[in-house]
């Protein structure tokens, strides 16, 4: 992954061969506590989604992805490495406490690039801006797998705080409001 300023992403995950990775509240919370510590400092967070079997991020980039750390023999991007540790940190405590090794995610995290200039731009079946139609794919998520009525019941995903039921979030509304035309 290569983020560069000034674009909205979609950014997703799934566990190896389609696993559970986030089997209990405790799980889910580390992952949303592990992104605060990891991701929060260096991008907007637009919308997100955790499911027992993957994740769904939507960020906002900016000037910060510019500051490139050492990591190795690389040189990452803050977003790019942020992620990396998300992953790995994740991983390595939910394999400790469960008594288990090795890789608990694909290989190979997910990040398409959703820029208005681009044929993302909109969304040909319904005319609406493709960031609206994707922040809703991300809310829906839980709805469309079953587990849930409505997506504000959802309790791991921003669709709360959208409809006003949290007043906490890692979400920037405002700047969702302007990209996405809410």
């Amino acid at each position: 992954m290569r983020f560069l300023p000034g674009n909205v992403y979609h950014v997703y995950n799934q566990g190896n061969n389609n696993q559970v990775v986030f089997e209990e509240e405790v799980h889910f919370n580390y992952f949303l506590q592990l992104y605060q510590r990891f991701l929060v400092p260096n991008c907007e967070t637009l919308a997100w989604c955790f499911m027992h079997t993957h994740f769904h991020f939507m960020i906002y980039t900016d000037e910060r992805v510019l500051e490139l750390k050492h990591q190795g023999a690389l040189f990452l991007d803050p977003v790019t490495n942020g992620f990396r540790k998300l992953l790995s940190s994740y991983a390595h405590e939910y394999n400790r406490m469960n008594n288990r090794s090795g890789s608990l995610f694909r290989p190979k995290t997910k990040s398409i690039c959703l820029n208005e200039s681009t044929e993302w731009g909109r969304d040909m079946r319904s005319g609406q801006s493709y960031y609206l139609t994707l922040l809703n794919y991300i809310h829906d998520n839980p709805v469309r797998a079953g587990l849930v009525y409505r997506a504000e019941e959802w309790k791991w995903s921003s669709c709360r705080f959208y409809r006003d039921l949290q007043v906490n979030s890692i979400c920037n509304k405002e700047l969702a409001r302007q990209i996405c035309g809410l």
